[in-house]
């Protein structure tokens, strides 16, 4: 078992492990003064592990509430958000008790995002039962839903007060589900670390779980230790995302966040090669890890309409993009581009 400690605006542990979940009632009481803990989880998380948490929580002396909606990217929106908070409020919690997101990213985007905005802020636990919230979406504090004019447009920073992901969870995943965090996992390879990036060309997915979690937990929390706020170093996490939320979003959220994010990664890694910032050899190796894991590298949406949807991207400030190019397996900048090059770039990486 691994334990790897945040330092932000709250200092947190994020504890990976087989069995984490055998003891989250202990853990959280050590958090001190709740009396009542608010599962929030989805139509498929709960039942897998809903009933086994609740009965710790009350075995720890909690008073356990439960939030269960569908699951889907389709329900990280305005109409599950103000549900949730009504819940809570109906239910009394106070600000000294605390929420427990049991999920993936999109559970634990949507009860950060209430745990934020609930009483003007509450404390919350991150339970990622995927693999791409446990490597991403549950540390750094970033928590969304999505507007239609696109995904993650109304949110806060909130970090969490503590983070146990149990490896456990990731066996029950389908295969289809556990290749999604892969993106995210290879994301931090491409970003960072050769090595890491190497071992993944290598053992493909029988990759070592806890110890690649572990390394792609750290490195995020090096990078939000110095941007929490997202207005450097930090948009390098956004690898792909610009591009891929694009592909997500003119898909109707029915193409998932993580083949969406191997899409842009494939894409920008096409386009940095063709504009001669990426070596040709480097580019051919991110291609090729992406579909020794399965996942897509192309998308049959033409240039015009990706174009009109990168435009609501958070990251534009202004007429400037700021897309994170590859320059070496490890080593990726942070470059302005005008909106109006935008399509350009696009158009290379298809």
């Amino acid at each position: 078992m691994k334990t790897v400690t945040v330092s932000a605006s709250k200092t947190y542990d994020i504890v990976i492990g087989s069995g984490v979940l055998k003891n989250v009632g202990q853990s959280i009481q050590a958090l001190g003064r709740a009396e009542k803990v608010c599962i929030v989880s989805d139509s498929t998380v709960y039942p897998l592990y809903g009933e086994a948490l609740r009965s710790d929580l009350e075995k720890a002396g909690f008073e356990v509430e439960v939030f269960v909606f569908p699951a889907g990217e389709a329900s990280k929106i305005g109409e599950t958000f103000l549900a949730l908070l009504n819940f809570l409020a109906e239910k009394k919690l106070t600000r000294s008790d605390l929420i427990v997101a049991l999920g993936g990213g999109v559970v634990g985007d949507l009860a950060g995002f209430a745990a934020a905005s609930f009483l003007r802020g509450i404390r919350f636990v991150q339970v990622p039962t995927t693999l791409l919230a446990a490597v991403d979406s549950s540390v750094g504090g970033k928590t969304a839903i999505d507007l239609p004019a696109g995904k993650n447009l109304a949110g806060a920073f909130c970090q969490p007060s503590l983070v146990l992901c149990d490896t456990d969870t990731l066996l029950s995943l389908p295969g289809d589900i556990f290749r999604d965090g892969c993106a995210e996992v290879i994301k931090y390879g491409v970003l960072y670390d050769p090595k890491l990036f190497s071992h993944l060309e290598e053992k493909g997915l029988s990759f070592d779980r806890e110890a690649v979690i572990t390394r792609c937990v750290e490195l995020k929390r090096d990078v939000v230790a110095q941007d929490e706020f997202d207005t450097g170093l930090r948009m390098k996490l956004n690898l792909g995302h610009t591009i891929g939320h694009g592909v997500e979003a003119m898909s109707c959220f029915s193409l998932s966040h993580g083949k969406a994010v191997a899409i842009g990664i494939a894409m920008i890694a096409r386009a940095t090669a063709k504009f001669g910032m990426l070596s040709g050899p480097d580019c051919r190796r991110i291609l090729a890890v992406l579909d020794a894991f399965g996942l897509p590298t192309h998308t049959e949406y033409e240039a015009d309409a990706l174009y009109a949807y990168t435009l609501s991207d958070k990251k534009r400030a202004g007429s400037t993009v700021k897309l994170i190019v590859p320059r070496t397996i490890g080593q990726c900048d942070i470059l302005p581009v005008p909106v109006e090059e935008l399509k350009n770039w696009i158009q290379a990486g298809l």
